[in-house]
């Protein structure tokens, strides 16, 4: 059934420094009340970087949510005030790889999981890089290690358990499709 449902309610669960959690009464078409708690989140950003060999830029740093280290495209969170996404690509391709980039596309946007939250990430290609001084934002991006893959590689890294990232996994399919599938 896809007829209109409303929110009748939102309280406030948890107030995070990225997100909050509400607790939202819906209203179904047949009248019928539910609650779902939702990540209240403002946004995000990645970063898909290829110089001009053609690598992939990457990232592996440690995720205290899943407890291990994760390989991983450059990405953050919509969290400056008035920031566009394409600003805020920009800023963490410098923070988290150590690059600018005279080249940049959208290659799309998608849910992380709309069953428990609202995140929509804009994915960009970034091309024409010029090194900078990496200005890593915590422990995690400090001591990140930064290494440069080819498509063909990738799908080396793509098997591994410190490559589940979907938001890593998704970039590199908008980019490069069959070529990591083995077409």
């Amino acid at each position: 059934m896809t007829g209109d449902f409303s929110i009748r309610s939102r309280d406030t669960l948890l107030t995070s420094h990225v997100f909050r959690v509400e607790r939202r009464v819906v209203e179904a078409p047949d009248g019928a009340l539910f609650e779902r708690d939702v990540a209240v989140h403002p946004g995000a950003v990645a970063v898909l970087a290829l110089n001009d060999r053609g690598e992939v830029g990457l990232i592996r740093q440690y995720r205290a949510t899943v407890a291990r280290l994760c390989w991983e495209v450059p990405a953050g969170t919509l969290d400056r005030q008035g920031e566009p996404p394409l600003a805020a690509a920009q800023r963490e391709l410098i923070e988290e790889l150590g690059f600018a980039a005279g080249s940049w596309r959208e290659v799309g946007r998608f849910m992380n999981s709309p069953g428990w939250t609202d995140q929509v990430m804009v994915v960009y290609e970034a091309r024409e890089l010029e090194e900078r001084p990496r200005d890593p934002d915590g422990p995690e991006e400090r001591l990140a290690e930064v290494a440069w893959f080819t498509p063909q590689e990738l799908r080396r890294v793509l098997a591994t358990e410190e490559a589940l990232d979907s938001t890593t996994a998704i970039a590199l399919l908008r980019v490069f499709g069959d070529v990591l599938d083995g077409r």
